[in-house]
């Protein structure tokens, strides 16, 4: 008999669907994937087909299965994690009652967002659903769909997120996480149940709603039919899995209060880990695996920044390299240059018109400062942003990981840790999400006493990169300033849209 050594994680993206075999020590062996497009009827909105998600995971699975020697024999459960946010409707046999499924970047609930602040603007409903509101919740999504696909909607048996309907093709088993639940505008983070003070706020039915479970549990096997069409051995364990978003946080190894993560991308998202919700209108909360909160906030700008410096500034001819060499050039702090960087806004809070500034311009500088101002502008906004989580969760944080395309770049991490006064760390296996989900299979599976047990066993990190002691002296000077800035930029915002308006 094969001796049961790996896990099956499944990844259910906006960009495509994956399955990769992990072995017992976190190592990512083979990964198969298949894209799948997003569909944008009108704008603003984003969709996709949730046929198209099932047929990605077959394909990338059969893919993967004969890439190891024994692979399908020897896999121990299979858990998945996937995108955060798409709500699809299916009926009481499984089939999606629309096709096209609202993602998690679709925004056609800005309207309905607005009326419920509108409607509760005292805030009261934070301590009820441990978020602010914001278009990407499904609670908002379904609303949508009540008033606008009325018959998708009275078809409806089930609401699941995008890997619980994997999960019911495998199973026939309906549920959801902690992690998917509390980011649904639905969930009471005191009970993680389904909070009646949130449905009925929003004029949803209770009777939608799957019953919510922890991830590391097993949720059912692979049935008959799941397995002639993936390859699977039918009876195989299936976890009830993870949001793309704590499963990666665990594959990265922050787990516990002490630790936060920055994910630098496009955007850049910064997580503290609490052992509550913080409850504030500009920081958004999500159930973590082991059993915490993750306290988050987004800035929509992060790695977009040097992307527009690129474009502006070179017209997208030296590369990100050059750019980066450039900036290495100019002292820390600028020559006391500030980038203040909200070129596209900010997701919550009452300046979501906010706008991007240069402060401090002398006949002195040059581009190399200027995108050294740029990369330092996203650092000091990181740095504001965990500086409130911090002193709202009332934790000292001891280090935080950094990953996403960002953490690629050696300057930027020794700006960032330099503010932020602590060590900065980056995973070795850059595939977080699949290492959460080979995390939480050796927990169900047994090979792990707990969370921590497992983490410690297959996520590990590359060498600290400590803060430059002359830097953090120069850049706890200029924090003030940019925090400064940022609430004196905040008079002028309406006065640019109007004006951009004429």
């Amino acid at each position: 008999m094969a001796i049961r050594d790996l896990t099956l994680s499944i990844d259910v993206g906006t960009g495509s669907a994956r399955a990769a075999l992990v072995d017992g020590t976190g190592r990512v062996l083979a990964v198969g994937a298949r894209e799948h497009d997003q569909i944008v009827p009108a704008f603003g909105w984003a969709e996709q087909r949730a046929q198209d998600w099932w047929e990605g995971v077959v394909a990338s699975v059969r893919g993967v299965l004969d890439t190891v020697e024994g692979g399908r024999d020897r896999i121990a459960a299979v858990a998945a994690c996937g995108q955060m946010h798409g709500t699809v409707l299916v009926d009481g046999d499984g089939h999606p009652t629309r096709s096209h499924v609202p993602l998690w970047n679709d925004k056609r609930t800005a309207g309905l967002v607005a009326e419920f602040e509108r409607a509760f603007p005292d805030g009261e409903y934070l301590a009820a659903s441990g978020n602010p509101p914001t278009p990407a919740w499904p609670g908002f999504k379904l609303q949508w769909l009540r008033d606008n696909d009325p018959a998708a909607y009275r078809a409806a048996e089930t609401l699941l997120m995008p890997k619980d309907f994997i999960n019911l093709r495998l199973t026939g088993e309906r549920a959801m996480d902690t992690g998917d639940a509390s980011c649904s505008f639905l969930m009471d983070p005191s009970t993680r149940n389904w909070s009646e003070a949130m449905l009925a706020r929003l004029g949803l039915d209770r009777e939608l709603l799957p019953p919510i479970r922890e991830p590391v549990e097993i949720l059912g096997a692979v049935g008959r039919q799941a397995a002639r069409e993936t390859g699977l051995t039918e009876g195989t364990p299936v976890l009830v899995g993870g949001a793309d978003y704590p499963v990666a946080l665990l594959g990265s190894g922050v787990c516990r209060p002490g630790l936060a993560s920055d994910v630098t991308g496009t955007s850049c998202i910064l997580t503290l880990i609490a052992e509550r919700p913080l409850l504030d209108p500009e920081i958004c909360n999500v159930a973590t695996v082991e059993g915490h909160w993750g306290a988050f906030v987004l800035l929509e700008t992060g790695g977009d920044a040097m992307r527009w410096a690129r474009r502006a500034f070179h017209e997208g001819d030296l590369s990100y390299d050059d750019i980066v060499t450039r900036a290495a050039q100019a002292p820390a702090g600028a020559d006391a240059l500030f980038f203040v960087p909200y070129l596209t806004g900010e997701r919550l809070g009452l300046h979501r018109n906010a706008r991007a500034q240069f402060f401090g311009l002398g006949a002195g500088h040059g581009l190399a400062h200027l995108h050294r101002a740029v990369m330092e502008g996203v650092a000091f906004a990181s740095a504001r942003h965990l500086k409130v989580m911090e002193d709202a969760a009332g934790t000292r944080l001891e280090r935080v990981v950094a990953s996403g395309g960002g953490a690629k770049t050696a300057l930027w991490l020794k700006i960032k840790a330099s503010l932020y006064g602590i060590p900065v760390v980056v995973p070795e296996e850059a595939e977080c999400g699949l290492v959460g989900c080979a995390v939480m299979a050796g927990v169900a599976t047994g090979r792990f006493r707990d969370v921590d047990e497992a983490v410690s066993t297959l996520v590990r990190h590359t060498a600290e990169i400590a803060p430059d002691p002359a830097w953090a002296e120069r850049y706890a000077r200029m924090q003030p300033i940019f925090d400064r800035l940022y609430r004196a930029g905040q008079d002028f915002y309406d006065d640019l849209d109007r004006l951009a308006a004429d």
